[in-house]
């Protein structure tokens, strides 16, 4: 039989679920009403808010060797308008001379000061440090010619094979250089199981640190039948088998703005992020407290994405500021 105290119980269980889900579901609403499609009425506002526009560039510029429609146009007429830009990728594949190359080949006006790149801030990470042991990379040329500037000595780019079975190679002893005092993983289209087993080892001293260039699930691909499974994934195998947690350099931790704010002096209340990836363009955004963070859709994230979150948006999802089908699109409103 229950009680008049148990029924009281029962309904202040039900009024508090029921109050909690209203005010989940006013946030929700809120949050949403501030992801707005950039449009003639409200882009005034929004230029006139910033000084210094953060881009992403894979997705969000190019793809591939080809610049996306109208985005070189748009990001010079920012710099016309006297904004700073920088253009901030995740991807650790090239040396920011090689991402100036490309910049310029494509047709957007860049200097190498304002690009600046995961491997790039993983070799700067480490000389700031006073780093003087070796590297494991499992990564490519980018990361290694950028170790090589500043003078890091490294091994473990390129292929790694095993010859036969993984107990054969095991029995017969696993060689590890005991200088290494840095595993930096970033992607390696040469990533093998015996790379994941030496990063691994290395990483079973504590005091071996640990450097993921990014957490990147996927790469942005025109071809939407097929998976390009990114640097994330690479990341959290070494992860796994470390069974550590590295120091994530790339969006959306907060370090490589934090840097790029101390050498260029740059406030955040007048700083903008765009990309095409909500969980690391726009989340470093609302880590670093950006003024705004505008979401394109010409990378991972598709205009069934943007409905899902106007419609049924999640206490997870990171909500965009703004966004625009594409950058271009934005030229003719500037």
């Amino acid at each position: 039989m229950t009680t008049p105290l148990q029924t009281e119980n029962q309904f202040v269980l039900i009024y508090m679920f029921r109050l909690r889900s209203f005010i989940d579901s006013a946030r929700n609403i809120s949050t949403m009403a501030q992801c707005k499609l950039l449009t003639a009425d409200n882009v005034k506002s929004f230029v006139n808010s910033f000084d210094n526009v953060l881009a992403d560039c894979d997705g969000v510029l190019w793809n591939g060797m080809e610049a996306i429609p109208g985005s070189p146009e748009t990001i010079n007429q920012f710099i016309k308008m006297g904004k700073k830009v920088f253009f901030l990728t995740n991807n650790s594949t090239k040396t920011r001379e090689e991402f100036l190359s490309k910049c310029h080949k494509l047709g957007f006006e860049a200097t190498v000061d304002n690009i600046y790149s995961t491997a790039f801030a993983a070799a700067s990470y480490l000389k700031n440090r006073g780093f003087n042991k070796k590297v494991f990379v499992v990564g490519s040329k980018g990361i290694t010619q950028e170790l090589d500037k500043v003078g890091i000595k490294h091994f473990g780019e390129g292929p790694d094979i095993l010859p036969d079975d993984i107990v054969s190679y095991v029995k017969r002893g696993v060689t590890l250089d005991p200088e290494v005092g840095a595993v930096i993983v970033g992607f390696d289209d040469h990533f093998s199981y015996i790379k994941m087993l030496k990063a691994a080892s290395y990483l079973l001293k504590p005091e071996v640190l640990f450097i993921g260039t990014n957490t990147d699930e996927r790469f942005p691909s025109s071809e939407q039948s097929i998976v390009i499974p990114g640097t994330g994934c690479i990341v959290e195998a070494v992860r796994l088998a470390a069974d550590r947690d590295p120091i994530v350099l790339g969006k959306p931790s907060p370090y490589i703005f934090d840097v790029m704010a101390k050498e260029y002096n740059l406030d955040p209340s007048r700083t903008i992020m765009i990309g095409d990836r909500m969980n690391t363009d726009i989340l470093l955004g609302k880590n670093c407290n950006l003024q705004a963070t505008l979401l394109v859709l010409t990378g991972v994230t598709y205009q069934s994405d943007v409905e899902r979150l106007v419609t049924s948006p999640t206490k997870d999802d990171v909500i965009p500021d703004y966004y625009l089908p594409a950058l271009g699109d934005l030229l003719p409103l500037l």
